[in-house]
């Protein structure tokens, strides 16, 4: 196993990792709208966004631990930073096109999903390295 070295961190599994995590979490509250726990005009879902973030991106630091093999920290921690890329290019193009009804977060409701981004991306791609170093080891 890699140790957490910046050499081992593959951005384009970085940024794979992100939008396999935003999949996951779209497709889990797409599921809770569907049988009505969420309602998808309300404006927040309270503790089941939550939910469908964390598991979104448990899936997407999996993908990326499990394939990479190395690193799983700094790629769980680069997949919950890349979505402040993503953040930053949603409201400059908001501001673009003129987009007056774009919602806010507060800054403890931001921080606390960035947070819990890193997290389970990291748990996620821990998860993924050590499940990779079994099959690796297994196949030997």
């Amino acid at each position: 196993m890699h140790s957490e070295h910046l050499q081992n961190v593959r951005p384009s599994w970085v940024a794979f990792g992100w939008f396999v995590a935003a999949a996951v979490t779209g497709l889990v509250l797409l599921a809770l709208a569907a049988v009505g726990i969420v309602h998808p005009a309300a404006e927040t879902g309270g503790a089941w966004v939550f939910l469908a973030v964390l598991v979104g991106f448990l899936a997407g630091g999996w993908v990326v631990g499990w394939r990479t093999g190395s690193a799983p920290i700094l790629h769980g921690v680069g997949i919950g930073l890349f979505s402040l890329v993503i953040w930053l290019l949603a409201n400059l193009l908001a501001g673009a096109l003129h987009l007056t009804d774009w919602t806010a977060l507060s800054p403890t409701v931001a921080a606390g999903v960035l947070l819990l981004q890193i997290v389970a991306a990291a748990a996620g791609a821990w998860y993924g390295t050590h499940h990779h170093a079994l099959n690796t080891a297994s196949e030997d």
